[in-house]
């Protein structure tokens, strides 16, 4: 697995765009792997080839209700069509017609329709959308006013960003949830990589009736996200509240500790620092075990000239707490990484978040979601994301599916190869 964010910056504000992916995710999905935002899902070789075979229909059924608590609920959806050369396309407002942008002749052009798919007021029923293959798509929500896209020449889309003051939908709230839906399957999940807002909450049924969910956060789990910052900087004395988003009086939205720092590089700055010196001593004096689960295998590394070490593979220098909350810088950062550099760099960027370094060396196999985040000196934000959602999954930073082999699911991701239809359901945010 290994970062690969599809959201690049054209001035201050976030964009899409085909031809600016990396190259390995551009890989993964010409082999049918599905692509999330933050990083690629791993999916063993021989399971890509047996994939191949499989041919999912031409479209998936998405049915969205509103649970918000407002007659004024939008949603949209971005991504890559992949029937169609992975051109950029958004859905119009019928919830069924794709829209390919053309390539505008200056910047911050607007869209040429309305690609805002009003929902069914508290207690209507369900609306249902169509979705062809898509590749790295956001299924958007926005309460009170539609979001605003916008298009630079390419075509790229311009996103909305929640660490620009001056992008139009600063002030809105919105959240998303991200999918691929190729041949081989549908591929969705949650997400609280850069914040938390909205409840959004997903349920996968397959043809034969099967269902997965990932059940999200609560109604109001927002308000309890904001109040647990507020606790813990009480309790320890770092700034976690500057993560807490507000507008007329109430909790907008908080961001992630990646998100902080883009908004304020010296947020938190040093706080993982002794916390790593203690990892370095410990693994100077004796050896972590990665397991890459992949064709490399279980590899042995340990500290010895102020990197650690994996023998014949490669060495990573002593992270900054930016490295680690991102999990896309100095030493964490995958590009110009090896392939086999490419599956340690996950494990070892989630147990850093998880701090559980110091109390497991078998990573991840030996691990145990009791013992993540108790540790003093951990990524506080995704402890609190993981225990205010109803089943205690989402990804809450890049790396957040890293897993024992056969051990519980962190990400609150769905999946299906016979996808029937994904039920969305938005949910009250205080």
């Amino acid at each position: 697995m290994n970062i690969s964010r599809r959201t690049m910056l054209a001035g201050s504000a976030a964009v899409l765009a085909g031809p600016l992916l990396a190259s390995l995710p551009a890989l993964r999905r010409a082999a049918g792997v599905p692509v999330r935002q933050g990083r690629v899902r791993q999916v063993p070789v021989v399971r890509v080839a047996a994939q191949a075979v499989a041919q999912t229909a031409a479209t998936v059924s998405i049915s969205i209700q509103n649970h918000t608590g407002s007659d004024a609920v939008y949603a949209f959806v971005t991504g890559q069509a992949i029937d169609n050369g992975n051109a950029l396309m958004l859905l119009e407002a019928d919830g069924q017609t794709p829209y390919y942008p053309a390539s505008p002749a200056s910047t911050g052009s607007p869209l040429a329709v309305d690609c805002a798919i009003p929902l069914s007021a508290p207690g209507g029923a369900p609306v249902t959308i169509s979705v062809p293959h898509l590749a790295g798509a956001r299924l958007w929500f926005s309460i009170g006013s539609p979001l605003t896209f916008l298009l630079n020449p390419g075509p790229a889309l311009v996103e909305p960003s929640v660490t620009n003051p001056s992008d139009p939908n600063i002030g809105l709230q919105w959240d998303f949830a991200e999918f691929t839906y190729n041949d081989a399957e549908l591929f969705a999940n949650i997400t609280f990589v850069d914040f938390v807002s909205i409840p959004v909450a997903l349920t996968l049924t397959d043809t034969s009736g099967n269902q997965q969910t990932a059940a999200g956060l609560p109604a109001g789990g927002l308000d309890t996200v904001c109040a647990r910052l507020t606790e813990q900087a009480a309790a320890d004395g770092n700034p976690w509240t500057d993560l807490i988003v507000t507008s007329g009086g109430q909790y907008l939205r908080a961001l992630s500790p990646a998100q902080g720092v883009a908004v304020n590089p010296s947020f938190l700055s040093g706080y993982f620092d002794g916390y790593v010196s203690q990892v370095w001593a410990k693994y100077a004096a004796s050896t972590l075990t990665v397991d890459t689960q992949a064709s490399y295998g279980t590899v042995t590394g340990q500290v010895s000239g102020g990197v650690l070490t994996f023998s014949g593979v490669g060495s990573f220098a002593q992270p900054a707490t930016a490295d680690i909350f991102s999990c896309n810088s100095g030493p964490l950062r995958p590009a110009g990484l090896s392939a086999e550099m490419l599956a340690i760099l996950p494990r070892l960027a989630a147990a850093f978040n998880r701090s559980t370094l110091l109390i497991d060396a078998d990573q991840p196999d030996g691990e145990n979601p009791a013992g993540y985040y108790t540790n003093p000196v951990t990524n506080h934000y995704a402890r609190i994301v993981h225990a205010t959602t109803l089943d205690g999954r989402g990804y809450s930073f890049p790396y957040d599916d890293v897993a024992p082999t056969g051990g519980a699911d962190q990400s609150g991701s769905v999946s299906s190869g016979s996808p029937a239809q994904l039920a969305v359901t938005v949910g009250g945010v205080h």
